[in-house]
């Protein structure tokens, strides 16, 4: 399947992104401080993947790392690099981006499950981690898994914009449709977005990290930070060096 990028989080979804759905990462932060320290990586250099507005590299920031966030989205690299003045940022594609030598690897909120990707892209792009990995280092991510289909629609609203989405799932993709209305000038402004997601088992993620040679462990949130329902962490360590 073509990897051709796909225009997501435009200005207004970018906007409400930011204003009223950065609390997750804000809430993960702590758990996942404690994960990267528990696998060994107190410093160093950690690549965060579909970044978003930045506010996981602030808090990489905060604690001594080094950082570099990587989105497709010009709109919420806009807002990043308000968050993160000390990150290096740039605007790709995570199945594209040229991947340095680091320290560890995230991707936060269903980041990986975006299509347009198939499970051998996760392959390709699980080997590609690991090849940029220093030994010991750690791969950290969530993807939505099978399970009961999904169907329900849902809003959220803040002083000056709202956001409705439709979700629908068929077969292996689930489908957001998303309308948003933000106040300028006096009116509302409707936009509208339509986000594909890959839907794959845990045992076929599972088995394509450790095709990459990764030791892998799952969990169900970041410290006290639970994940939504049928969401999954991911906890991939390249083996250390035999001494």
């Amino acid at each position: 399947m073509s990897l051709t990028a796909i225009h997501m989080y435009r200005a207004d979804l970018a906007y409400i992104q930011h204003a009223g759905f950065s609390s997750f990462a804000r809430a993960a932060a702590s758990g996942l401080l404690r994960l990267l320290r528990s696998a060994g990586v107190a410093d160093g250099h950690v690549i965060d993947l579909g970044c978003g507005d930045g506010t996981w590299l602030r808090a990489l920031i905060d604690h001594g790392y080094t950082v570099t966030g990587v989105d497709q989205s010009r709109d919420l690299l806009r807002y990043a690099r308000v968050a993160a003045p000390g990150a290096t940022l740039k605007k790709r594609s995570v199945h594209r981006v040229a991947l340095p030598h680091c320290d560890a690897i995230t991707a936060l909120g269903e980041v990986f499950s975006y299509q347009p990707v198939s499970l051998a892209a996760l392959g390709r792009l699980f080997r590609r981690a690991h090849n940029a990995l220093r030994p010991g280092g750690v791969l950290v991510f969530d993807a939505l898994v099978t399970g009961r289909p999904m169907s329900y629609f849902t809003w959220r609203a803040g002083p000056s914009w709202a956001v409705l989405v439709r979700v629908e799932e068929r077969r292996n993709r689930l489908i957001r449709q998303i309308i948003t209305f933000r106040l300028g000038r006096g009116r509302y402004r409707r936009r509208e977005e339509q986000h594909v997601l890959l839907v794959t088992s845990r045992a076929s993620i599972v088995s394509a990290l450790r095709r990459a040679g990764f030791c892998v462990q799952t969990t169900r949130g970041y410290g006290r930070s639970a994940l939504g329902e049928r969401r999954l962490a991911f906890v991939a360590r390249k083996r250390k060096r035999p001494r």
